[in-house]
């Protein structure tokens, strides 16, 4: 899939409530949840995160698994961005080239922010090929 359907898929969810480990538009969703739909992954998403995490490691894992493929590099539209939020908080966002789309927990709500980034990347990911 292109890179424009998962920004449009992610656009559409704008507006919906947050809910830690959320995974659905009815109910409300989190950035794990947001970026599963977005990308069409919901079934296999990662779970069993807290809020609050800085396993890095084990995030990267879960999101090469989930499917996507680590880069290195300038982002690129459609990308799926781990973001530092905090001290102890790792975030994920779709990156559309001039705003990141997110569930944002301060906000209770997915929003579309635009740039400069909030945050630092840690990594990013790219679609898989074949």
């Amino acid at each position: 899939m292109q890179a424009d359907t998962y920004i449009k898929r992610a656009r559409s969810l704008v507006g919906v409530p947050f809910r830690l480990h959320g995974r659905s538009p009815e109910t409300g969703l989190d950035c794990v949840g947001l970026v599963a739909l977005a990308v069409g992954r919901s079934d296999d998403a990662p779970k069993g995160y807290n809020m609050r995490n800085t396993d890095v490691v084990r995030w990267m894992a879960d999101i090469d698994q989930f499917g996507r493929r680590r880069k290195r590099g300038a982002i690129r539209i459609g990308e799926v961005l781990l973001l530092q939020a905090g001290p102890a908080q790792l975030h994920l966002g779709l990156w559309t080239g001039e705003s990141l789309i997110h569930a944002d927990a301060r906000l209770r709500r997915v929003v579309e922010t635009p740039a400069p980034l909030a945050w630092p990347i840690i990594a990013s990911w790219t679609l898989k090929k074949g």
